[in-house]
């Protein structure tokens, strides 16, 4: 029997060690396969379809609000641009000085903002350029700077600059988020921003989209558009008309609003000091963002005369005709209550109270009228509540003095002293004296569209009466004759139709409230036609230089401006 050759015996032994090999290592793969598949396959399979799905938040394009034309037509008062944010990657970004000498010739940059944001060595991601346009962005593009790039952005723009800035306010931050600040952009902001969507579904490894259904897609949901009542070229003559009595008077404030009586239908509304919501950050104040027309309270004085008179002869204590003994001033509970001139006038009716502006005159009838009564006509009239107009931080005048027990506060009441109320507050009431007796709510805005959905139209809506027709009448008739007669010697008496007005010049109270300072606040209301009013006009100006008196300083602007109104309305003469 032979032994078996030795180089045999190697080779047989070589298979077995690498089969034993073989062995060894198909263990270990299929253990390692049991682990990925078996103990560790619900986290790999989580890792893939991380990186095989997609999910994307869909911004909504916040709605526009317009300013409406009588003719229709909607001019944009805010509205949304698209271009682009130019960004930096410190990181890699080799010459700073070279990018900015080359993206500097197309966009304004500040050199040392810029180098600062490069500087950031860590930094992979610096913004230096927003809101650059398409044009610009394209010659960006063109520049192929390395480590320089651009992203997509949307900014809100107003492109009517400072007109009605106080109604519009402006989109601004608040922390880190953009929302409506001041004006319809707070006050309709859930309205403007519309809701953000969502796109998620699956996509294949070269990023090819494989399922997206409506289980896996939520549309945006656009932002509404909110068409204003506010017409353009009445609101552009309107703030013209103030830029010039800033102008010749020097006021330190002031502002005004148009309002259609029978309807409560705001045509006009502005104030000054004014802004540009475009570059709201530049302001000085925050102060000039408040539209005081809504959000602060004044004693006008005597365009409350009106109110007053109204209110006797609905009560019938008084007429038109009616008279009492001027003796220029009287005292009341300890108080002296003078006329402007401190001059009698002796037996005087009651139209000459309101075309001399007499402070006794309405005293007397406050008197006739007696203090709960005529509470419940101030209060009836709205003074001391909120309008319900729908722009934010609206708050209600000061008539706490109506409940005073003392005759010499209902006294001073009745000529606009002691009592308070906001421009808008003001002007409801005046309304009712100029539409047959009603109080109307105001309103600003004509409709939401919504897409998809039906609008959100608004409209007149009338919340009671305080005085009668006939009463309504009376007193326009009175204030018809004020404007043809006593307004600087009749010189303002339009040819073609008739118009009812009443100045105010009262003193500006004290900041601690306890007196009153020499400054003056100067005030206008006035409608047109008198008997058949479209228009309701109130003006008013605080601290005019050099001039003593409301019927001198506003008079001829309330001329001009309701001679535009009625001739753009095309509203027939009833002369």
């Amino acid at each position: 029997m032979h032994s078996a050759n030795p180089a045999d015996r190697e080779i047989t032994k070589r298979i077995r060690i690498t089969f034993a090999f073989l062995i060894f290592f198909a263990g270990i793969l299929i253990l390692r396969l049991f682990f990925l598949q078996v103990v560790s396959g619900a986290y790999y399979k989580t890792q893939a379809q991380r990186q095989q799905n997609f999910s994307q938040v869909l911004t909504p394009r916040r709605g526009n609000i317009y300013l409406q034309e009588r003719s229709g037509e909607l001019i944009p008062l805010a509205s949304t641009k698209e271009g682009y944010s130019i960004y930096i990657n410190p990181k890699k970004l080799i010459d700073a000085d070279d990018a900015y000498a080359k993206l500097s010739k197309i966009i304004p940059l500040d050199k040392n903002d810029f180098l600062s944001h490069a500087s950031k060595k860590n930094d992979p991601y610096e913004v230096v350029a927003r809101k650059v346009e398409r044009d610009d962005a394209e010659k960006v593009r063109a520049l192929k700077i390395e480590n320089v790039g651009l992203v997509p952005e949307e900014w809100r723009v107003y492109p009517s600059k400072t007109i009605a800035a106080h109604v519009v306010g402006f989109l601004g931050y608040k922390d880190d988020e953009l929302e409506g600040r001041y004006g319809i952009e707070r006050y309709f902001e859930d309205a403007l921003k519309g809701r953000s969507g969502l796109a998620s579904g699956s996509r294949s490894a070269g990023g090819i989209i494989l399922e997206l259904g409506r289980r896996f897609f939520s549309p945006p949901e656009e932002g509404n558009d909110i068409i204003l009542t506010i017409e353009p070229n009445v609101q552009s003559f309107f703030e013209r008309k103030f830029k010039e009595i800033q102008e010749e008077w020097k006021p330190s404030g002031g502002g005004g609003i148009i309002i259609e009586p029978k309807t409560g239908k705001i045509v006009a509304m502005t104030a000054f000091p004014n802004f540009d919501p475009n570059t709201y950050g530049e302001s000085p104040s925050l102060n000039v963002f408040i539209n005081p027309i809504v959000e602060s309270v004044f004693e006008f004085g005597s365009v409350f005369k009106p109110l007053t008179i109204a209110a006797g002869v609905d009560k019938k204590v008084i007429t038109p005709d009616s008279t009492y003994f001027d003796p220029g001033r009287i005292v009341i509970d300890g108080y002296t209550i003078r006329n402007f001139d401190d001059k009698s006038r002796g037996e005087t009716s009651m139209q000459k109270v309101l075309e001399e502006s007499l402070n006794t005159g309405a005293a007397f009838v406050a008197g006739k009228i007696g203090k709960e009564d005529m509470r419940k006509y101030f209060l009836a009239y709205g003074l001391g509540e909120k309008t319900g107009i729908t722009l934010p931080g609206e708050v209600k005048g000061n008539v706490s003095n109506l409940y005073s027990k003392r005759d010499v506060e209902h006294a001073t009441a009745s000529f606009g002293q002691g009592i308070s109320a906001t421009p808008l507050e003001f002007a409801r009431a005046a309304a009712s004296l100029a539409n047959g007796g009603k109080i109307m709510q105001p309103y600003i805005v004509d409709r939401i569209e919504r897409p998809g959905r039906s609008d959100i139209v608004f409209g007149p809506k009338e919340e009671r009466r305080v005085i009668s027709g006939e009463t309504s009448e009376t007193i326009s008739r009175m204030l018809s004759k004020v404007a043809d007669d006593a307004l600087l010697g009749g010189r303002v008496k339009f040819e073609h139709w008739t118009a009812a007005a009443k100045t105010g010049t009262a003193q500006i109270s004290l900041e601690n409230g306890k007196g009153y300072s020499e400054d003056y606040l100067h005030s206008f209301l006035g409608w047109a036609p008198a008997f058949d009013s479209r228009f309701l006009l109130f003006m008013y100006i605080e601290r005019p230089q050099g001039v003593k008196y409301a019927s001198q300083s506003l008079t001829p602007y309330y001329a001009e401006i309701m001679q535009f109104l009625l001739t753009y309305y095309e509203v027939p003469p009833d002369r």
